[in-house]
């Protein structure tokens, strides 16, 4: 178990970095301080796609957490 921790750390960083990385980002210095227009706020609603890539990047880090955890543990 405790050699394939590290395995799993390594493959689910590489998931949530390439799930950040899909997602709309807003390009701007008004959106890096979170005064960015309407519609790249943070309270726009989610459809399709990018729905579905939003709760794969929190999924996809609570392993990665929830990893780090057993592994500190074993």
């Amino acid at each position: 178990m405790e050699s394939i921790l590290p395995i799993i750390q390594i493959i689910l960083s590489v998931l949530i970095v390439i799930t950040i990385l899909l997602q709309r980002t807003s390009s701007g210095f008004d959106g890096a301080l979170g005064g960015g227009s309407g519609e790249n706020s943070i309270t726009t609603t989610r459809r399709g796609f990018e729905k579905v890539l939003f709760r794969a990047t929190i999924v996809i880090a609570v392993l990665l957490v929830a990893s780090s955890i057993v592994t500190l543990l074993v």
